[in-house]
């Protein structure tokens, strides 16, 4: 047996024990009961204790190849009793259960990057007037953006534009604005903006509306980073506007000085993370939680931060940057993995129902010791 593979084995499946989401602390006691090799790959067999007292439970902990540490995130226990003559056979179902939930990830991944979803915003108007004109020349002005003709030679693609509507076909994108001369119904905007941390008074400066852009932006050739990209070159053409209160993302509605200043971050070739995903913060019982809003339009999973005893300011910075990391580099993240912005920093990852999301949401461990080396680190 590789020792310092095992240990390293025994550390990681004690790190997945100790995550909120599962025993909520290390294991009382630890121990490995075997290894076995499956698909190329060395796995390690553990019984485990919640406490002294309790029962053995199985875990098991891998892949890995050849005397490597770095293990393929094969990082799981259903937290049953652990049984020597079946321990073997229910291990290697439990990574043959996760291998085939991950290539199945894999695939609706690579099938979401192959079919980039629609981007819209809706930029709110105190009146119910716009100068479409004015939204064309600034678009073409400041980002070069305007409509190329198709194939076929039709070069001004009037026809299916009228005052309310115009479609612009851009370098493997349409952008599509319309006019809509209503507000958004229902107190919608305004229960959004009711969520924007950032923007105390956002939800009585956008109840006056009288009016909104719709802004589409439809990937048919591009990645989700270039699409979201024109989209937010668009909604900040549409911010110089008269009038313009708001833009509503869907989760929240931005404050329009807010999401200019963040989109100058193309002018220094920056992704926009901060016009495109939104970080929301709020308290939950035992610390400040955290979540992003905007991850699955690029093909990726939202994710949480939950009872951190870090500061608003970390924290939403922290998550930022794993969000930015996460789209610009294209790294799928996994339950079971760890993540860092050191060699020492090693913080689990889970995945699990969302809690302030739809659908299921990746868990990302930040509690006081990972606040205290992220400032060490000078994050």
């Amino acid at each position: 047996m590789n020792q310092e593979q095992m240990n390293a084995a025994m550390e990681s499946l004690t790190e997945w024990l100790a995550h909120p989401a599962e025993l909520g602390k290390a294991p009382a006691k630890i121990e490995c009961a075997g290894e076995f090799d499956l698909h190329d790959l060395h796995y390690y067999i553990f019984k485990y204790k919640k406490s002294l007292m309790g029962k053995w439970l199985l875990g098991v902990c891998g892949g890995y190849e050849g005397d490597e540490l770095e293990h393929c995130g094969h990082v799981f226990s259903e937290m049953e009793n652990y049984d020597p003559a079946t321990a073997q056979e229910k291990a290697i179902a439990l990574v043959e259960m996760m291998r085939s939930y991950w290539m199945e990830q894999a695939q609706r991944a690579e099938e979401q990057k192959e079919n980039p979803g629609t981007f819209v915003n809706y930029v709110l108007l105190k009146e119910a007037k716009w100068d479409r004109e004015a939204l064309l020349r600034d678009l073409k002005e400041t980002w070069g953006i305007e409509d190329e003709p198709d194939d076929g030679g039709d070069e001004d693609g009037e026809d299916e534009e009228t005052d309310e509507v115009f479609v612009i076909s851009y370098q493997g994108a349409m952008i599509a604005v319309s006019f809509m001369p209503a507000p958004i119904p229902n107190g919608e905007a305004e229960e959004a903006a009711a969520k924007n941390f950032m923007w105390p008074n956002g939800a009585e400066q956008v109840k006056g509306h009288a009016a909104h852009l719709l802004i589409a932006v439809i990937g048919k050739e591009i990645s989700p980073i270039e699409c979201g990209t024109f989209l937010t070159k668009t909604v900040t053409s549409a911010c110089k506007q008269d009038g313009v209160l708001g833009i509503y993302t869907g989760e929240v509605v931005y404050a329009p000085d807010y999401y200019q200043h963040f989109s100058g971050m193309l002018e220094e070739d920056l992704f926009p993370i901060y016009n495109l995903v939104w970080i929301g913060l709020y308290n939950g019982k035992k610390g400040l939680c955290a979540y992003t809003d905007g991850m699955r339009y690029f093909g990726y999973d939202e994710m949480e931060v939950l009872d951190s005893q870090a500061d608003a300011q970390t924290l939403h910075g922290f998550l930022s940057d794993i969000a930015n990391y996460v789209i610009t580099e294209d790294v799928v993240l996994r339950d079971g993995e760890t993540i860092g912005f050191s060699e020492e920093q090693k913080l689990p990852i889970t995945k699990s129902k969302g809690v302030s999301v739809e659908g299921d949401s990746l868990k990302i461990a930040f509690l006081a010791q990972n606040v205290q080396e992220a400032h060490r680190n000078g994050q």
